[in-house]
């Protein structure tokens, strides 16, 4: 379990709900207000920014090496790219107070040391790790010395490079960590979401594990929360008529809500590890089947597969009973629609 702010994330716990601006506030400070206020209404527990400047995470270059050559943003640089996409950092303080006005957690996502000294300065609660800085272990040292809970996405890692994000914020004496599944496409293809190693994450690195999602609906991260995450990140867009960068994988308001309230309804059906058999199942079983007399029967008379069934309600024996029963002769005059009971058969 880690802690962000008041906020406990992990087995037992609400799933903490993650809306991500990204590049959605298209360069427009008032329309990123607009799309958190929106996040609220929607249900959303955390705003997530991310704290860059083209220059802070790559280069200038249109080398063919830093040209998108596929996908979303074929054609473009990672410099324009990234020009399209980064958040003002003059404006994030200011977002910040307003996610934490409306009663949501806000943190971000660093890409170099200089981010990490800003966020340290708007006294951020956490840090997100994205999939691609998994890599960077001076990035995540860095982080990790602040002690403050780190959230890893693993969409491009191996086992091993896991194992080492992990070590690296655990020789930092920071122990406070999850993992985000995630995969690294924009927008990802259903059949490359591999959920089932949601648990199995779980279960090798002992710690919370949510998901990070890029596909276009709502299904995946309601089917990661039966599967155990308890953590949903996802992309948020005002409105999907907004020609942003991240569009096509984002939920508009509508959409984000209908997520949240599908996940809040699974975490309701998804109860307790184990068989449980509650009082409603006990009621409930009132009304299964038992045995009972179903043609008048005179005294000593023979019970067989014509006067005694197996039928509802729950009133009579239960009808493992039914074949030992059978051959038997009753004790006493017995009327149609009689519960049977065990003072009804001779035990001779």
């Amino acid at each position: 379990m880690i802690k962000i702010k008041d906020v406990n994330i992990g087995k037992g716990k609400p799933v903490f709900i993650i809306a991500e601006l990204s590049a959605n506030h298209n360069q427009s400070f008032q329309l990123a207000v607009e799309t958190i206020h929106a996040m609220k209404e929607a249900g959303a527990d955390a705003v997530k920014l991310q704290t860059y400047t083209p220059d802070t995470i790559t280069i200038n270059s249109r080398n063919e090496l830093f040209m998108k050559k596929d996908g979303l943003w074929k054609g473009q640089s990672l410099y324009e790219l990234y020009q399209k996409a980064y958040t003002p950092w003059e404006w994030q303080p200011e977002l910040k107070e307003l996610a934490e006005k409306l009663g949501m957690v806000c943190f971000s996502s660093p890409f170099d040391k200089t981010a990490v000294d800003f966020l340290e300065e708007m006294d951020v609660p956490a840090y997100k790790i994205a999939s691609f800085e998994i890599v960077d272990i001076p990035l995540i040292e860095y982080v990790a010395s602040k002690g403050k809970p780190v959230i890893m996405s693993t969409g491009v890692a191996t086992l091993e490079d896991i194992e080492l994000a992990i070590d690296t914020c655990r020789k930092a004496d920071n122990n406070d960590i999850a993992l985000l599944k995630c995969t690294s496409s924009y927008p990802a293809p259903y059949e490359e979401m591999n959920l089932k190693s949601i648990p199995f994450l779980k279960e090798k690195f002992g710690l919370p594990v949510g998901l990070s999602d890029h596909t276009m609906g709502i299904e995946i991260p309601v089917a990661a929360v039966a599967l155990g995450a308890v953590i949903i990140e996802k992309h948020f867009i005002l409105d999907k008529k907004l020609d942003t960068p991240d569009k096509a994988f984002s939920l508009d308001p509508t959409e984000f809500k209908q997520m949240v309230d599908a996940v809040r309804n699974v975490e309701k059906a998804l109860g307790e590890e184990g068989y449980l058999f509650t009082d409603k199942m006990s009621k409930a079983r009132k009304n299964a089947r038992s045995l009972f007399v179903v043609k008048d029967i005179k005294k000593g008379e023979l019970f067989t597969e014509e006067n005694i069934r197996s039928i509802r309600p729950g009133a009579g024996l239960h009808p493992k009973y039914f074949s030992e029963i059978l051959g038997k002769r009753a004790v006493e005059d017995i009327k149609k629609g009689t519960p049977l009971k065990w003072e009804h058969v001779s035990r001779k």
